[in-house]
């Protein structure tokens, strides 16, 4: 049996394997490109320009996180077991299209309430264009992950990264004011949103089809009226990840805010990498629970144990290389930002299973349980961090919380779990000890031993215990 994980055609024709490897290489190509273009464009344009640039950016982020009204995954769940497909998508799709534009009004009036600039209002106006061509964007991604081929989308966004990276070159050889790149930047976007439209073959998108369909403010409401849970999920995640910001800015020193950032950008790196798996895997839990509820425990179970696994490297990654990592990347005066980043770097723990559990909950049609698990979290964190700041003024105040608030969060999800025969008491147990034993473990060794040496050896150890129980995993099975 071993032999047949040896053989790499086993790989290339495994849906979960061959979409997340191809989504984790063309995601680290594209942070590089984009990492590559924000530097060039940092060195041309002068502080004032280039902080216009960034204060229109950040409204549109921000804008753009509410704008879809996190229904991605109710879409693939009633794509997936809907018999009118095309009908579906051209009503998701206009749906789409409608709250983009509203979200472009939101977008404009925002950035015109709050600055007097006239510069960062004209970079928003072009900005918010964005969003419409986003939402569109947005639609068929997640047919192609409902499809099984999400490959698509990695190439294309791929192709835009590499279209922004020469853009940028073109400031090496040549002056382009700040409201010029903003428009270039917006073609490239259309750009990418019309090979979206035309390399989608498997469900063909028709824009013409979508300007004559019919569809009455009553249906725009019931559609957003049965599934408001997944707009209250989707907003609640954007703020939950930027309340720290918030509080750092608002409460602790310019120097924290800067260790603040660095650690999370770090840190999102890192978990952008299970939620590209779970694109793959979300429709696959959503077909188990249509077939086999035995398949579907076995496959949470596997893909349960590799989060986990994944999640402790991280963090043992980091523990071990942060304090020689951040200086070389960020300079020596970043020296302090190890021990924070570390602390950070607590929630990768549970995170990935975290977020696995999330993707189960909605596919079994619990994204209220959902929705209450992110009131909950977003509570405790705000709680935690307000209460933790009037006695400790430091970063570590908020680091902690963002890992309790998560904390809770994971435990909530494996009471419903447990309830629902879905995981077992004891399979919980083994998961927060192994954990917890795991960390002091290895922390404690790192106090005696060299912090590389730990590590190695640590892994080894994991490694021959996991080739031990290889016969027993089943998620690599062709689905």
């Amino acid at each position: 049996m071993i032999n047949k994980y040896l053989d790499i055609s086993f790989y290339t024709k495994n849906e979960l394997f061959k979409n997340s490897v191809f989504g984790i290489i063309t995601n680290i190509l594209q942070n590089l490109l984009l990492s590559i273009f924000f530097i060039l464009v940092a060195r041309h344009y002068s502080t004032e320009d280039f902080g216009n640039y960034i204060i229109s950016n950040t409204i549109y982020s921000f804008i753009l996180g509410f704008s879809t009204l996190g229904l991605g995954n109710w879409f693939i769940r009633e794509l997936i077991n809907s018999i009118e497909k095309d009908k579906l998508i051209n009503q998701f799709l206009k749906i789409q299209i409608i709250i983009g534009i509203i979200f472009l009004v939101i977008n404009n009036l925002v950035a015109y309430s709050l600055y007097d600039n006239e510069t960062i209002r004209y970079l928003s106006l072009i900005f918010g264009f964005n969003i419409v061509f986003d939402n569109i964007i947005y639609v068929i991604k997640y047919i192609n992950i409902a499809n099984g081929e999400q490959h698509k989308s990695f190439v294309l966004t791929t192709i835009e990264s590499i279209l922004k990276l020469a853009l940028a070159g073109l400031l090496l050889i040549t002056k382009i004011n700040i409201e010029v790149l903003c428009i270039l930047l917006i073609s490239i976007r259309l750009i990418t949103l019309i090979l979206f439209i035309k390399l989608n073959s498997t469900n063909k998108i028709q824009l013409k089809e979508i300007a004559k369909l019919n569809l009455s403010y009553n249906e725009i409401k019931n559609i957003v009226k049965n599934n408001w849970a997944f707009i209250i999920i989707g907003s609640i995640s954007i703020i939950n990840w930027r309340i720290g910001n918030i509080f750092v800015s608002k409460y602790l020193k310019l120097k924290d805010v800067v260790n603040y950032e660095i650690s999370f950008k770090l840190l999102s790196i890192i978990y952008i990498i299970p939620i590209i798996i779970s694109n793959t895997v979300y429709p696959i839990l959503v077909k188990k629970i249509n077939s086999s509820i035995i398949e579907l425990k076995k496959t949470y179970r596997n893909i349960f144990i590799l989060y986990s696994l994944f999640g402790l490297l991280s963090y043992t990654l980091i523990y071990t290389y942060a304090d020689k990592l951040i200086p070389y990347l960020f300079g020596n005066k970043y020296l302090d930002t190890a021990q924070y980043c570390k602390e950070m770097f607590l929630v990768i723990l549970i995170f990935p299973t975290l977020f696995l559990q999330a993707n189960l909950l909605v596919a079994m049609r619990l994204e209220k349980v959902d929705m209450i698990c992110n009131l909950v979290s977003l509570s405790i964190n705000v709680i935690c961090c307000a209460i933790g700041l009037l006695y400790f003024n430091t970063l570590t105040v908020v680091n902690y919380a963002i890992f309790l608030s998560f904390l809770f969060f994971h435990v909530i999800q494996d009471f419903v779990l447990i309830k629902n025969k879905i995981s077992t008491i004891k399979d919980t147990l083994i998961f927060y000890i192994s954990i917890i034993v795991g960390v002091l473990i290895f922390q404690l060794s790192s106090e005696f031993l060299f912090h590389k040496l730990t590590f190695i050896i640590f892994w080894l150890i994991i490694i021959l215990l996991t080739i031990l129980k290889l016969k027993k995993l089943t998620f690599l099975k062709p689905i």
